[in-house]
């Protein structure tokens, strides 16, 4: 017999209830660092340890895992010693497994279907799967991962944990039809929904409960402050739809273009595009990026899409210098005091068509907005967030419209 003691300490107050909630769905989302994401990871790693139950846990792109859900339960394991010599951990792929009985953690993304398909546990059935930032799957997905619950064993569950981005989601029409906006908790039959938000997280520093209260912008106070549902009222891009491209890039013989957005603990985002002048539409090939990523990686990401020169972000000459060297055909992006709202005024003139399968470029231009005020204000600014794929689509879309910096002349009388 081994015995692990865990404090209650650990937890924030508010989740504990839930450590051993066995409905079938579990929806856990809010603001932004409220502890959802956190305390399943913790609550996925005592159920490994209890040996009944291995997770599923999924995000629309795989190599977002690495540093998200399977940080958030390796940091878990690895802040207790007497956990740690308990688990395996492996990144390739990204496994977590008790060494004492054989449960494990699969973590998978939804951009490899067949990977899922094949996805086995060594020691019993799948009971649990976690989908982390949830509103970024389709329903189809969804309903497609419930099919892997399958098997007797313990009650099976699916725990969604999301910022609620926008109410107009199916995440919001399937599951939201009995909830009380006026309340934090809806206890149904087989369904359990929690809203937190920052002030249920003991854990945060005075400073990071600053900047959350201190949001300026109406719909990201609302949804990432407040915990609420989003409504978007001034979108920017309202000309965009959604098809399957796989075709059309085959046959394209027009030029293509991309752009690279650089980060590394946001992620640094790729994009192929192509224009057709005479439908002035433009197309959206394919996506690429992650978080995490080093340059090495990064042009290992570039080779995977059509486009095969790089329109870059200006602000980083050493990383474009290291792709150079690579073999990458890249450079900076003329990047001038009005070029953001030039671009976008220039991309909202074309119709834009999004490959179906660029998940991460339809969530942020949906959801990309002008700035408002908590006061109701709006300015003609975007707000500056959830943007890396839409500034990788404007940096490519430079190399179209040739956006160039207009340069200062200095005239002397003498």
């Amino acid at each position: 017999m081994i015995n692990v003691k865990v404090s209650k300490k650990i937890f924030n107050p508010v989740y504990l209830p839930f450590l051993k909630a066995l409905s079938y769905i579990q929806i856990f989302f809010g603001g932004s660092s409220s502890g959802k994401s956190v305390f399943v990871a913790q609550r996925a790693v005592l159920d490994l340890l209890e040996g009944e139950r291995n997770y599923l846990v999924v995000r629309e792109i795989y190599k977002d895992l690495k540093n998200s859900a399977f940080a958030e339960m390796r940091q878990v394991i690895e802040k207790k010693k007497d956990l740690a010599r308990l688990f395996k951990i492996t990144e390739t792929p990204l496994r977590i497994r008790c060494i004492v009985n054989g449960c494990e953690a699969l973590f998978v993304g939804l951009d490899d279907v067949e990977n899922i398909k094949s996805l086995r546990p060594r020691r019993g059935v799948i009971t649990d799967i976690w989908i982390e930032e949830a509103t970024q799957i389709a329903r189809d997905s969804f309903k497609q991962l419930l099919k892997r619950l399958r098997g007797e064993s313990v009650p099976k569950r699916v725990t969604l944990s999301f910022n609620p981005i926008l109410r107009e989601h199916w995440i919001f029409k399937d599951f939201f039809k009995d909830w009380d906006d006026s309340k934090d908790l809806l206890q149904g039959e087989d369904i359990t929904i929690l809203r937190t938000t920052y002030k249920d997280n003991v854990f945060l520093t005075d400073q990071d409960r600053s900047n959350l209260e201190n949001e300026d912008d109406l719909y990201y106070y609302n949804v990432y402050t407040l915990g609420k549902w989003g409504v978007l009222g001034n979108v920017i891009f309202k000309n965009w739809t959604t098809a399957d491209l796989s075709e059309k890039k085959k046959n394209w013989s027009r030029p293509v273009y991309g752009g690279l957005d650089f980060g590394y603990t946001h992620p640094a985002a790729l994009v192929s595009i192509g224009y057709d002048p005479e439908k002035n539409t433009l197309y959206i090939f394919d996506e690429g990026g992650g978080a995490g990523l080093s340059n090495a990686e990064l042009y290992g990401e570039t080779t995977k899409l059509l486009a095969k020169n790089f329109n870059c972000d200006a602000a980083e000459p050493k990383s474009i210098r290291e792709l150079q060297n690579l073999g990458l055909s890249c450079q900076a992006a003329d990047k001038g005091p009005d070029s953001i709202i030039y671009g976008i005024k220039w991309l909202q003139g074309v119709k834009i068509v999004i490959d179906v399968l660029c998940t991460r470029v339809k969530g942020e231009i949906a959801a990309y907005k002008w700035r408002e005020k908590r006061d109701g204000t709006v300015v003609e600014q975007p707000v500056d967030k959830n943007n890396h794929w839409i500034d990788a689509l404007r940096y490519a879309a430079e190399m179209l419209h040739g956006y160039k910096q207009a340069k200062k002349i200095n005239v002397a009388v003498l």
